[in-house]
């Protein structure tokens, strides 16, 4: 009689258990961290050891575009894709598009004996610089992570060399027995995307909200995040619903202003969750950038009519001490102005410059100022609003505005560029004056200044004037990210979404500018050129005029003289490891340009080399910062850095690859609290 109670318990107890496992945890965005002691390796063998299961994947032409392509990538069957996503076999789908694939799932030993729900494909790195964390959240778009890649094969992830084949364990699952009671018979992987919640999503696959919160363990407030996969059961597959036009594929959002309130979770609806933002608004972006593009492609010479532009209504300052926010242009374009490039092989650009003809034709489009509204604008251009050199502040009856003032000719160039370009993160030229052989040229304002004088402020705050704007406390973790984010996207839209597409050529720290919400701006395109005839690679041409800035110069221009979109792109990995380091491009030394051991592009190098990374980087890491910023992300961002300074112009990534990076690293900083790494801080040291 005494052994029945026991017996009972047992049972009870062994219910429990089973229904405890009746499910998979969601990922949590814990998949862009590769060495996190979270166990990001896959979902837990439950129920059925093997089943019929279906994973999602959205177009992205060139590479994967048609089902042979992707059943290739995901070791899959093309007959079985077409027909199951209603395509054609051979024909191309859309970017973007969302596509269901059908694999086959099964309860997988590891070389470590954990068991884990997975189907495994196979893929052979391409070229030098692919990662693990690369190959998971972007070749194969978040349907397996970097951990569980590093768990399953021989290399080590410092060590990963074109031609080296990769096992890749997909994530699929098998319904639990509680989900097949229920009479779900499939899961489905699904890829979160922007703008989706748990409602949207039940209502593509035909199921109820509380089957995918259960099978996910999500409670009806949690946050789900892009790019990453959430299982969506399944009674039949008929039940898909496939949206009738294509997601976008993903890109860098316009990101909000950060403030201390935009962590808050508490404005979470209650009724779903909330994730990204819509995608109404970037698809009538890129209507109206398109639209712009096509008419200034179909302009003739006929330029008569004028078109007024909009007037500054973002601000900036300068401290006086500090670096042109615009800096003095080349001495190919006027000799006097002082060259504040660095001229790599001490020669100068033989490029002519126009005469004020020239300039009126360029600039006929822009808004045109008399001479004594810039006066009265500047007050008489009084010390008191000058921002430095031959920058002034200027006020427009209410709008503030910058305005450079140029001596003789001035280039052309230049401002063809400024005025045939419209983006949120590059700065916008308003307007123009020409008075007595000299040209005043009118800039929106940006409040917050030059991006040094906030990251390097420690070195400057003696040169500071002492206002509210240049008193605020040291560039937080989720504000660099952002930064980074809004000059990725500035360049990526330089590069791939203008005819022709421009190479900025000067990008460095000092010609970054910050509006009043710390967003970003790219200035000064004295040295930027279009893109003509383009090679696959990117080669433009060789030239022997090597101009720019020690430090941020990649090593086949100066070289060479090749000039690519990685130009821009190894200058944009030196501002990644400054955003995050608090160091500059080169460390002050005795000698001109500096040693090697002074070049922060050679400093990262050194911390991805041989053991103890993690370690190495902690130091690397700006101490301003203390350590409030993730750590994981701050080592996936750093690695991102050093992907683009690597020495081989073609290991380095895309504009394109960057901006969708960065977008996820920002997605997870959104939801990253300091407490979350003082907890795992403490917990490190006390397992030690």
């Amino acid at each position: 009689m005494k052994t029945t109670p026991l017996l009972f318990l047992l049972i009870i107890f062994t219910i429990q258990i089973q229904q405890s496992k009746s499910q998979q945890p969601y990922v949590n965005n814990n998949q862009l961290n590769c060495t996190n002691e979270i166990n990001t390796q896959g979902f837990q063998c439950i129920g059925n050891k093997s089943c019929d299961s279906y994973l999602t994947f959205r177009s992205h032409p060139p590479s994967y575009s048609t089902p042979p392509n992707i059943a290739f990538l995901l070791n899959s069957n093309a007959s079985a894709i077409a027909q199951l996503n209603n395509i054609s076999e051979l024909d191309p789908i859309p970017a973007g598009r969302l596509v269901i694939v059908p694999v086959p799932c099964s309860c997988t030993k590891t070389r470590t004996n954990e068991t884990y729900f997975q189907h495994n494909a196979r893929y052979r790195l391409q070229v030098l610089g692919e990662t693990y964390f690369l190959t998971a959240n972007d070749t194969y778009q978040g349907l397996t992570t970097c951990q569980a890649m590093m768990a399953q094969n021989n290399f080590s992830m410092t060590n990963l060399n074109p031609g080296d084949q990769l096992l890749v364990p997909l994530w699929c699952a098998c319904p639990s027995n509680q989900q097949l009671k229920k009479g779900y018979k499939y899961l489905v992987s699904y890829l979160v995307t922007w703008g989706d919640d748990v409602s949207k999503i039940a209502h593509m696959f035909g199921v109820q909200v509380q089957s995918i919160l259960e099978a996910n363990e999500l409670r009806v407030d949690d946050v789900i995040f892009p790019f990453t996969p959430i299982l969506v059961p399944l009674k039949s597959i008929s039940t898909i619903k496939l949206p009738s036009s294509p997601h976008p594929p993903p890109s860098a959002p316009d990101l909000p202003p950060i403030s201390p309130d935009t962590t808050n979770h508490s404005s979470t609806s209650n009724k779903g969750v909330i994730i990204g933002i819509g995608i109404g608004v970037g698809i009538l972006v890129i209507v109206s950038v398109s639209f712009l593009v096509w008419f200034f492609l179909v302009r003739t010479s006929k330029r008569k009519q004028q078109f007024s532009t909009y007037k500054a209504e973002e601000k900036f300052v300068k401290d006086p001490e500090s670096s042109s926010v615009f800096t003095p242009l080349p001495t190919s374009f006027t000799s006097s102005s002082q060259n504040t490039n660095t001229n790599t092989n001490n020669t100068t650009t033989t490029k002519s410059s126009v005469d004020l003809d020239g300039l009126k034709l360029a600039i006929e489009s822009l808004t045109i100022y008399k001479y004594r509204e810039i006066e009265k604008a500047t007050g008489k251009f009084s010390d008191g609003n000058k921002i430095t050199g031959s920058m002034y502040k200027g006020n427009f009856n209410g709008d503030e505005a910058a305005i450079k003032i140029l001596k003789g000719n001035v280039p052309s160039d230049e401002i063809n560029i400024l005025k045939n370009i419209n983006h949120s993160n590059i700065i916008r030229l308003s307007g123009y004056c020409i008075h007595d052989g000299n040209t005043c040229l009118v800039f929106e304002y940006a409040e917050k200044g030059s991006l040094d004088n906030w990251l390097f402020r420690p070195r400057k705050q003696k040169h500071l004037h002492e206002d509210d704007s240049l008193s605020q406390p040291v560039l937080t973790w989720k504000q660099r990210v952002q930064i980074a984010c809004n000059i990725a996207d500035a360049l990526n839209y330089l590069h791939s979404y203008i005819h022709p597409p421009y190479i900025h050529k000067n990008l460095k720290i000092s010609n970054v500018v910050l509006d009043s919400n710390f967003r970003a701006k790219i200035t000064n395109f004295g040295l930027a050129r279009t893109i003509q005839d383009q090679s696959e690679n990117g080669v433009l041409h060789l030239t022997k005029h090597v101009v720019g800035t020690h430090g941020y110069l990649a090593p086949e221009y100066i070289e060479n003289g090749a000039v690519t979109t990685k130009l821009d792109v190894f200058a944009f990995g030196v501002l990644i490891l400054e955003l995050i380091s608090g160091k500059p491009a080169v460390k002050p030394s005795g000698t001109p340009n500096g040693g090697a051991d002074d070049l922060l592009f050679i400093a990262i190098r050194k911390v991805f080399e041989g053991e103890n990374v993690r370690e190495k980087l902690m130091e690397f890491m700006d101490s301003n910062l203390g350590r409030e910023y993730p750590l994981d992300l701050a080592y996936t961002m750093a690695q991102l850095g050093y992907k683009c300074v690597d020495p081989n112009m073609n290991a380095r990534p895309s504009m394109t690859e960057v901006s969708m990076t960065l977008t996820k690293i920002y997605s997870s900083s959104l939801d990253w609290d300091p407490s979350d790494e003082l907890a795992n801080s403490s917990s490190r040291s006390y397992t030690r």
